[in-house]
């Protein structure tokens, strides 16, 4: 994946500073594509058996990750009878998991970092199924985009009965918020939806990045509120001459939207207020902000 600082002509790219958890996440996306590589080059792969087996006792993992149990405990907390507990437990101990003290079963140091591990996982392989369609449209412009700081995200994907649905998501944040930032491959809306930019001319203090022609159409179309809007320092317009796909940023929460290359509806939008999404987005906010370019109020 290309990130959106990698289409531009010149070779000088801005990155801000990003504290120690979100640079330790990104560099972790950035080298996911040579794991694989990696794992060979030090004859530390696993069986896919093991990886499966590791998998399928997850549940008893992630109890024993909680508390101490004995194995009646065990039996209660999963539903499973005396022989799958007995079962289990001899599983924990042949592999050094769990150890027994004083008649209850505690994950070992071991047992921890591999049950962290696996919840990790099925957190990421979970979130990147709800966010696929919004990751098949981004991927191709983004190579640190991160799957873990939106775990928690609301999804909002088009449907055919309806295909509005994640604008509408879009627009009940703008309603809510007195500040809004971001840039977009095309219009933040669709023009005909007025409530938007009503929202946009009176009720917030914002910044758009817009490509040269999604911004002409604006002005061209909202000739006099526009330019009301950027006399009185309310509205900020940028120009870039490309942009990968929809960032916004609002009071509390951060959103991003993937479009239809032909048909340039918003086909998903995933917004949240987690802290390290928040400094993702402003991260890549100022990175494209420095490579654009300030619009004059005569749209030139």
């Amino acid at each position: 994946m290309d990130s959106p600082e990698d289409d531009r002509s010149s070779h000088l790219v801005f990155k801000p500073p990003a504290s120690p958890i979100l640079e330790a996440v990104l560099q972790n996306a950035r080298n996911q594509k040579y794991l694989g590589e990696r794992l060979d080059a030090a004859g530390d792969r696993i069986d896919p058996a093991r990886l499966g087996d590791l998998v399928r006792h997850g549940p008893v993992l992630e109890a024993l990750r909680q508390e101490p149990l004995d194995r009646r405990e065990i039996e209660e907390s999963l539903d499973v009878s005396r022989a799958t507990s007995h079962r289990l437990t001899k599983w924990l101990d042949e592999r050094g998991f769990a150890e027994k003290v004083e008649s209850r079963f505690r994950l070992t140091g071991r047992g921890e970092a591999i049950t962290d591990e696996i919840l990790r996982f099925e957190a990421n392989v979970s979130t990147a199924h709800r966010m696929g369609p919004l990751l098949d449209a981004i991927c191709p412009h983004h190579a640190e985009f991160a799957i873990e700081p939106m775990v928690e995200a609301t999804v909002t994907v088009a449907e055919p009965a309806d295909p509005y649905r994640p604008v509408e998501r879009f627009l009940s944040l703008v309603e809510g918020t007195a500040t809004f930032r971001g840039f977009n491959s095309t219009h933040m809306a669709p023009l005909s939806v007025g409530e938007f930019y009503q929202q946009l001319f009176d009720a917030t203090e914002s910044e758009i990045v817009y490509t040269p022609e999604v911004a002409e159409k604006l002005l061209d179309t909202f000739p006099s509120r526009a330019t009301e809007t950027i006399d009185r320092g309310r509205l900020t317009l940028r120009i870039r001459e490309t942009l990968p796909y929809g960032l916004a940023i609002f009071d509390e929460r951060v959103g991003i939207g993937g479009y239809d290359d032909e048909t340039g509806l918003m086909r998903a939008f995933v917004d949240t207020d987690s802290p390290l999404a928040r400094e993702w987005a402003e991260r890549v906010y100022a990175s494209v902000e420095a490579d654009s370019t300030p619009l004059d109020d005569g749209g030139n």
